[in-house]
């Protein structure tokens, strides 16, 4: 592993001691994989406003043009596409260590599946771009699918079940969160010793509390992000360094 700087060796120290641990990701583990975030220099929703407009559940559900430039934005939405990189491939292979509890991602581009890590071991809490949901008789299909009646010139495809509106199974602004799943994340927060947060803000209510939940139980916090997150504070150790390139020093063998 040759020479580890100070503080990565003593968090990787911490996550070798642990016995149970809780990974929480956010959009910087995709980023390298060419899936960009929403709110960084480059996000979508800095480069194109409209964007949001179209995560907006009320826009969407109300406006036709909304929904046509949706399913535009769908052919090419790069997480169809991405493939892992190698933080996604050390969070699998920690998964194999037997040390993972849960895996909780804000991410919608089903990375983590690709890569390895097992679908009953991660709670999606902002749902995944890979599946789309009828709004109105909530039958679930798959995305490609549906985008090929795109490509075939339906711009507005409409569920074939009921002719309800179709939408991607992602959480939009406007639409609650699961409250199972968010009970979920917190329980196990709570049964483990360990949190690492990487790749995430820790700006987005209710996951950002998982921190909260993490001190109230003496679970030891680790955060690895590129940009200062309003819980650097209190974490346990705090790290900078590039996801692609820590990750794997911090969950290898």
């Amino acid at each position: 592993m040759g020479l580890v700087k100070p503080d990565i060796k003593r968090a990787r120290d911490m996550i070798q001691a642990a016995s149970s641990v809780v990974i929480l990701t956010g959009a910087g583990v995709s980023t390298d994989s060419g899936v960009p975030d929403f709110r960084g220099p480059q996000g979508v929703w800095t480069k194109n406003p409209l964007a949001e407009k179209m995560s907006n559940i009320r826009y969407y559900m109300t406006d036709p043009e909304v929904r046509r430039l949706a399913w535009q934005s769908r052919l090419t939405h790069p997480a169809l596409s991405a493939i892992p990189n190698d933080a996604h491939n050390s969070i699998a292979a920690f998964e194999e260590a037997g040390k993972l509890l849960t895996l909780i991602t804000q991410n919608i581009d089903g990375l983590h599946q690709a890569a390895g890590n097992e679908a009953n071991k991660i709670i999606e809490i902002h749902g995944t771009i890979h599946r789309v949901v009828c709004m109105s008789c909530k039958k679930k299909t798959n995305m490609l699918d549906e985008l090929e009646r795109v490509k075939g010139g339906e711009l507005d495809p409409t569920c074939s079940s009921c002719s309800g509106i179709l939408k991607s199974d992602t959480i939009f602004f406007g639409q609650p969160l699961d409250e199972i799943k968010i009970n979920a994340v917190f329980d196990c927060v709570k049964n483990s010793d360990l949190l690492l947060c990487v790749g995430t803000t820790l700006q987005v209510y209710p996951i950002a509390s998982v921190v909260d939940v993490a001190k109230s139980t003496r679970t030891n916090v680790l955060i690895v992000n590129n940009q200062p997150t309003q819980y650097d504070a209190v974490a346990d150790a705090v790290l900078r360094d590039p996801i692609q390139v820590v990750l794997p020093v911090l969950l290898g063998s």
